[in-house]
């Protein structure tokens, strides 16, 4: 990974003027390189060959100023920029004051005055900057802005005016919950900061953006509380950035790839969300998130083994339930993991290890059934990724059809045909289903990609094939980091009192403390004082 070149401003070309006032003859012909010319004209082609003369870019040449002896430009994308401002506060202004550069008794019409004027007595935008290059010119104008070019001057301005059609907040469609807030980021940069902050309105919400991509320039923002967040957790999420070269940024994912800890392993190590609620739950926890435009999935860091088994409404239920459904998510985890591979071994190996009445049951069954338990299983698990990633993707109409025709119509034609056992396709039934209780779908991909190598250990060595395997998996859980933090926090290493809401979810007012390996600087949320009880 290359750091990415910075672009380094260079001086402008000096003029020397004669005693007319309004004659200028210029040092040299070219300018430095990126530097826009003080010609209008030369700096209009320059634009006009470099964007290959696109026809969604808006070009307006405009006289002005008193006696209209100022020419400007007026250029913006078709699409990108929201042509109700420009109309309204861009061309009225200049265009309906012809006498725009007359101030007071005194008339300005040297050209030395025009870009302070404009900005002063024209321009009723509130968002407004300089622009001195070309490639600041282009990111602004491909981004939705509007660029204001004078004649005379190496210098221009730039007008927010970002109006591009945005897809309406809606309810979020991966993390659905039964109590909780309805809304969910969009892939418009500005509208889910806007969300967040709308959550958290603290002055220590701290916002910096940065453009990843060589081709792209994809605004990328990095949102923290400042006092919470470890600054060496802030630092290092920087760096980790900058350090990305690559072409195009399209979605978080791109970014979550560059910046992970672990590439050859199929647990992430890096949590995304697509709601608000979450991402500011992180945010007063001292985490740090990642916005990328474009795409309504953000990123959290660090992230924690545990935090892939918490759901949004855990915190919006009574602690008691909640923590009943935390644990029914744990022992789905293994459901999902071990299912499988224990009926393969025990079916082959272990027989004795059932009841007399289930192995004569299971003998019954696959009496018929022409292939070993591990093929079985093998074929059906199978079966049911293609079902599942078909019914993904194919239009939502189609989609319910086919996993009811997948689940019903092939499976009991399977056990019909005697290609698989009743019990097996129970089992792989159950599987799936336990699988489906996670939170996090990508956390539910490592368990689907584990469960083949186990059914293989169990199809190999039996229980101790399982038990060795499953060794391999705490050490390498134990192994990994996110960000310097340990994965398995706070089951090892040990820390009774992060405890509080891992396993298990305490009432509110017993969640005293923020985690301490995430928050090292301001642990302590609130005093562990019970509500009392009023004695009216």
């Amino acid at each position: 990974m290359r750091y990415r070149r910075k672009f380094h401003r260079k001086p402008v070309h000096l003029l020397k003027k004669d005693t007319d006032s309004t004659s200028r003859t210029p040092v040299s012909t070219e300018p430095e390189p990126g530097v826009l010319f003080e010609e209008l004209e030369a700096n209009l082609q320059t634009i006009r060959e470099t964007l290959g003369h696109s026809t969604d870019i808006i070009i307006r040449n405009l006289p002005v100023g008193y006696e209209g002896n100022q020419s400007i430009a007026i250029l913006y994308t078709d699409g990108l920029a929201d042509q109700n401002i420009i109309t309204d506060f861009i061309m009225k202004s200049v265009m309906l004051d012809i006498k725009l550069f007359e101030r007071a008794d005194r008339k300005i019409a040297l050209p030395s005055d025009a870009i302070q004027a404009l900005k002063n007595y024209a321009l009723t935008i509130g968002d407004i900057r300089d622009v001195s290059d070309f490639a600041a010119l282009y990111q602004a104008l491909l981004s939705g802005d509007t660029i204001i070019l004078i004649d005379g001057h190496n210098q221009g301005i730039v007008c927010s005016t970002r109006g591009w059609k945005d897809r309406a907040v809606s309810e979020p469609s991966a993390e659905n919950v039964v109590r909780g807030p309805r809304e969910s980021f969009v892939e418009s940069l500005r509208t889910n900061t806007a969300l967040i902050r709308r959550k958290i309105k603290d002055p220590h919400l701290w916002l910096e953006t940065m453009q990843i991509g060589r081709i792209t320039r994809t605004d990328v923002a990095i949102m923290y509380m400042k006092g919470m967040a470890n600054d060496k957790l802030v630092q290092e999420v920087r760096d980790r950035l900058n350090r990305i070269d690559v072409g195009s940024i399209f979605e978080s994912g791109y970014i979550e790839e560059s910046i992970q800890d672990e590439t050859f392993s199929p647990f992430p190590t890096i949590i995304n969300s697509e709601r608000p609620d979450v991402i500011a739950a992180a945010l007063v926890e001292g985490r740090v998130v990642i916005l990328v435009d474009g795409t309504p999935i953000v990123l959290i860091i660090p992230t924690l083994f545990s935090s892939f088994l918490q759901a949004p409404e855990d915190y919006y239920q009574r602690a008691d339930f909640s923590s009943f459904v935390r644990l029914l998510r744990y022992i789905g985890i293994l459901v999902s993991l071990f299912a499988p591979s224990m009926y393969v071994a025990f079916t082959t190996f272990h027989q004795e290890l059932l009841p007399t009445q289930l192995l004569i049951s299971l003998a019954a069954q696959r009496e018929q059934v022409p292939f070993p338990a591990f093929i079985e299983a093998l074929l059906m698990e199978l079966t049911f990724e293609i079902l599942r990633e078909a019914s993904i993707r194919m239009p939502k109409n189609i989609g319910a059809a086919i996993s009811i025709v997948g689940t019903l119509v092939i499976g009991q034609a399977a056990v019909q045909a005697g290609i698989v056992s009743a019990a097996m396709v129970i089992v792989v039934s159950f599987t799936a289903i336990s699988s489906f209780i996670l939170p996090a779908y990508n956390m539910s991909i490592a368990f689907r990609l584990l469960r083949f190598p186990y059914m293989a250990l169990a199809a190999s060595f039996g229980l101790f094939g399982i038990i060795v395997g499953g060794i391999a998996l705490v050490l390498h859980l134990c192994s990994l980091r996110s960000f310097g933090i340990p994965y398995m926090a706070p089951f090892a290493p040990l820390i009774p009192t992060d405890n509080k809401d891992a396993l298990i979810r305490l009432p509110h007012w017993m969640l005293g403390s923020r985690v301490r390996l995430i928050n090292q600087s301001n642990i302590t949320r609130r005093n562990n004082t019970p509500p009392r009880k009023s004695r009216e």
